[in-house]
Parts: C-alpha cells; sequence; structure tokens
C-alpha cells in the first residue's frame, strides 16, 4: 500500500519522481536514439566506404 501511495504523490505532483507514463516514454526514446545513432555509424562507415571507392577509381584513370 505504501508505494501505491508514493506513486499517487508522484502523479499529483506532491512528491518528486517520474511517473511511469514519462519513464515508458523515457524508454522508448532511449531505444529509438539507440536506434538512430546505430543507423548513423552505419552511414558514417558507407560513407567512408564509398569515398574511399571513389579516390580508387580516380587512381587508376
Amino acid at each position: 500500500m505504501n508505494e501505491w501511495v508514493k506513486r499517487a504523490e508522484v502523479y499529483a505532483g506532491v512528491r518528486e519522481g517520474i511517473t511511469s507514463s514519462d519513464a515508458q516514454r523515457m524508454k522508448e526514446l532511449e531505444r529509438e536514439n539507440k536506434e538512430l545513432r546505430r543507423a548513423n555509424e552505419i552511414l558514417k562507415l558507407a560513407s567512408a566506404f564509398f569515398a574511399q571507392a571513389e579516390l580508387d577509381r580516380r587512381l587508376k584513370s
């Protein structure tokens, strides 16, 4: 029961803390951030790969 009262106080703004909906949203944003960082790293690697391929192509010409 004590935990229920604490959660109610957090939702009411009486007690500091994160609501469960805020915690859920934060978890979703952290997951999205991780995904975007991974995609960004892949794009950096692809960019470096194609830049090197273009450089090699120009040197052979």
